[in-house]
């Protein structure tokens, strides 16, 4: 399959500054995972130590997706409408990095279910309007997944440092609310950094021609709807860490402080993985992403029904999942819309993909609590389900480059 956007150009000035805005907002990414990551690292064994039910561990999380999602929609649109890109992501960060440092401050599983919400909902209001903006650097760098892959591998590199910190806090005897409170450290660095990237790139759309112009009528395509069919049916079968975490502090599969670590290798994996995935997405296109899905499900058995060494393989390709749903997904979505719609186009996809994470989530943790085969067979099928739709959608968008270059 051709290549989704030109080769990079020599080191021009365009082509450096492209570079420089990447690697500030990965640099942002790379403090804003070390915060939340660190939390969401030990939020299943924290709420399990409050007493709460594994329905509502799944519950809670999956809600959180759900609104993180949902307003993605909503802030992805308003972002291509009022061109005010850089205020909403900003909010959102700032949002985001207030309540994860909170949860210092609870005491019940009800507290920190609103803090866990509320972390996700700051996700959700930031990333539409900063994928765009990421997205407006892409033609000058070669394509959507090294552009995307080089924020994921930051991303994920803070999402390694940030379980390793909380987990050195939990060996050394520290409480959780002690390990929640150090994560502020990396929040005030996340905040002055995405200030500072506003302060540099003002207007980054100038990058790509077209994204400052007003939202179009035109309708997304039909190829959009079937992809997002098939990412729905992977965000459905893929259990987020904290029941993961939860299963491990219940089954006894380690000690307490492993499952930080495990979470950090987790994101090592997907870190180091990000760069060469988006490569060779750009080079190979949605076989790729295919491939992928298939080798990621794999960690349900492994993390489910495993001791401590499978239980880390599958924590190992949870991550390798991860690193496909935070860069390839969002990649390989870019260049199907127009650019003036991708703000409100990846909030669109976004809010189908979260309501369809928090039904997933729902059923696994409802699952879970009647049995743990049955939950492993509810995670491999629904993602092997999607493995056809990525292959058609592959054939489809090579057959639409085809056309248009005829």
């Amino acid at each position: 399959m051709s290549r989704q956007v030109r080769s990079p150009a020599s080191t021009s000035p365009a082509t450096r500054s492209a570079m420089m805005f990447v690697l500030m907002l990965a640099a942002v990414s790379f403090f804003a995972d070390f915060t939340y990551e660190g939390a969401r690292g030990v939020l299943g064994p924290y709420l399990a130590s409050l007493q709460t039910p594994a329905f509502v561990v799944g519950a809670v999380i999956g809600l959180g997706e759900l609104l993180g999602y949902g307003l993605r929609y909503f802030s992805g649109l308003l972002a291509d409408r009022t061109g005010r890109f850089w205020p909403i992501t900003i909010f959102g960060y700032m949002l985001q990095m207030a309540v994860v440092p909170a949860l210092a401050l609870t005491d019940s599983w009800k507290s920190a279910a609103v803090l866990i919400v509320l972390e996700r909902a700051g996700k959700g209001i930031r990333n539409p309007p900063r994928d765009a903006m990421l997205s407006c650097a892409a033609g000058h760098l070669g394509g959507y997944g090294w552009t995307f892959g080089i924020d994921e591998a930051c991303d994920q590199f803070g999402a390694m440092f940030g379980p390793l910190i909380v987990a050195f806090v939990l060996a050394r005897h520290g409480s959780y609310h002690e390990a929640f409170a150090v994560l502020l450290v990396p929040a005030i660095i996340n905040v002055l950094l995405v200030l500072t990237a506003r302060l540099f790139y003002p207007k980054p759309e100038d990058m790509e021609a077209g994204m400052h112009r007003p939202v179009t009528g035109a309708h997304l395509s039909g190829t959009f709807w079937i992809y997002l069919a098939g990412a729905a049916l992977v965000a459905a079968g893929f259990a987020d860490y904290p029941l993961l975490a939860y299963h491990f502090a219940k089954a006894d599969v380690m000690p307490i402080e492993w499952i930080a670590v495990f979470y950090a290798i987790a994101m090592a994996v997907s870190g180091m993985a990000s760069l060469a995935l988006g490569r060779l997405f750009d080079r190979y296109g949605f076989r790729v992403l295919a491939i992928l899905t298939a080798v990621a499900s794999l960690f349900a058995p492994l993390a489910f029904l495993g001791g401590f060494s499978l239980a880390l393989v599958g924590a190992a390709l949870w991550g390798i999942g991860m690193g496909v749903h935070e860069s390839i997904i969002p990649a390989a979505l870019a260049p199907m819309v127009p650019a003036d719609r991708r703000a409100s186009a990846f909030g669109l996809f976004a809010a189908g993909y979260g309501l369809f994470w928090f039904l997933g989530s729902a059923a696994i943790g409802f699952i879970y609590g009647l049995s743990i085969p049955w939950t492993v067979a509810f995670c491999m099928l629904t993602q092997w389900a999607a493995v056809p739709i990525f292959l058609w959608v592959g054939r489809r968008r090579h057959h639409e480059l085809l056309c248009a270059a005829s």
